[in-house]
C-alpha cells in the first residue's frame, strides 16, 4: 500500500514537472549564410538577410537572448538533432520527409519553385520534356534538388547539384548550365541583380508551393509554441510587413 502511494506521488511529481513549459530565454539559432537575400554574410562578417531579420524580430517578441550562427545546409538537421543549436531559421521548406526528423513552427512565408535560364536559351517551356539533354543546376539537399532529380532527371535532364545556390547561379551565368531551379524569391532576386545581364526567369513550376517554417527538435513543444506566438505577434504589429518590404515589393506570406 505504502509503495503504491509512493509510486503514485512520484508519477504525479514527474507529470507536474513535464507540464511546466520551459521558458526559453536563451536560444541558439542557425542559418545558412549563403542564400541571399534570405541569409548571407556581409563584408564585415555579420549574418544578414530576411531570415536573420525575422529571427531577431521573433527573439525581441519573445524577450529572448538569441545567438545566430552560420551552418552549412547539409549539416542543418544533424546539427539541430545534436544540440548544436535550438532552431533553424534558414528558409527551410516544410516537407513530410523533414517532419519525420524535426518539428516545425507555423509558416513565416511560402514559395513555389522557379526556373531561370539564359536569355538566349532554346528552353521555352516548364514541361519536364523541355529539359531533356539539358544541364540543370540546383542546391543539393533541398526541395528543388529533389524535384530536379525526380522530375527533370527522369525526363532526361543532366542534374548537377551544388553546395550552395550561389554556386549554381554562377555556373548558369558563366554558361556551364542550361538552367537553374530554385525557390522563386531568391532566384528572382538574383535574376534582377547579379544575373540581370545573362538570364531571365522562365517561370514558376506548377504545384510546387511549400510553406517555410522554423525547424526545432521534436519534443521542444514549448519552444515551438513560443515561436508560433511570436510569429503571430510580429504579423499583427506590422513588424513582419516592415521586414518583407525591405527585400520585396510584394507579399511573400
Amino acid at each position: 500500500m505504502y509503495k503504491s502511494i509512493l509510486l503514485a506521488s512520484v508519477a504525479a511529481a514527474l507529470m507536474a514537472v513535464s507540464a511546466q513549459a520551459k521558458d526559453w530565454k536563451e536560444i541558439r539559432i542557425a542559418t545558412e549564410g549563403a542564400y541571399p537575400p534570405f541569409n548571407y554574410v556581409e563584408t564585415d562578417g555579420s549574418l544578414q538577410g530576411l531570415d536573420v531579420d525575422i529571427a531577431r524580430a521573433l527573439c525581441d517578441a519573445m524577450e529572448a537572448k538569441c545567438e545566430i550562427v552560420a551552418q552549412e545546409w547539409d549539416g542543418m538537421i544533424p546539427g539541430l538533432q545534436a544540440n548544436k543549436f535550438d532552431a533553424v531559421i534558414a528558409s527551410m521548406s516544410v516537407t513530410e520527409e523533414r517532419k519525420k526528423q524535426v518539428a516545425f513552427s507555423d509558416k513565416y512565408y511560402s514559395t513555389p519553385l522557379a526556373i531561370a535560364v539564359p536569355k538566349d536559351s532554346p528552353i521555352k517551356s516548364l514541361d519536364a520534356e523541355a529539359f531533356k539533354g539539358k544541364s540543370v543546376g540546383a542546391q543539393g539537399g533541398t526541395t528543388q534538388s529533389i524535384y530536379a532529380e525526380d522530375v527533370l532527371g527522369d525526363a532526361g535532364a543532366d542534374i548537377r547539384l551544388y553546395p550552395t545556390a550561389d554556386e549554381a547561379n554562377a555556373d548558369l551565368k558563366n554558361g556551364r548550365l542550361d538552367a537553374v531551379i530554385s525557390d522563386k524569391f531568391p532566384i528572382s532576386d538574383w535574376v534582377d541583380t547579379d544575373g540581370a545581364d545573362c538570364c531571365y526567369l522562365l517561370g514558376d513550376v506548377p504545384g510546387t508551393r511549400l510553406d517555410t517554417g522554423i525547424a526545432m527538435r521534436k519534443g521542444d513543444d514549448d519552444l515551438r509554441e513560443q515561436f508560433n506566438a511570436a510569429i503571430q505577434k510580429i504579423r499583427d504589429d506590422g513588424t513582419y510587413d516592415t521586414i518583407i518590404k525591405k527585400y520585396f515589393n510584394f507579399d511573400i506570406y
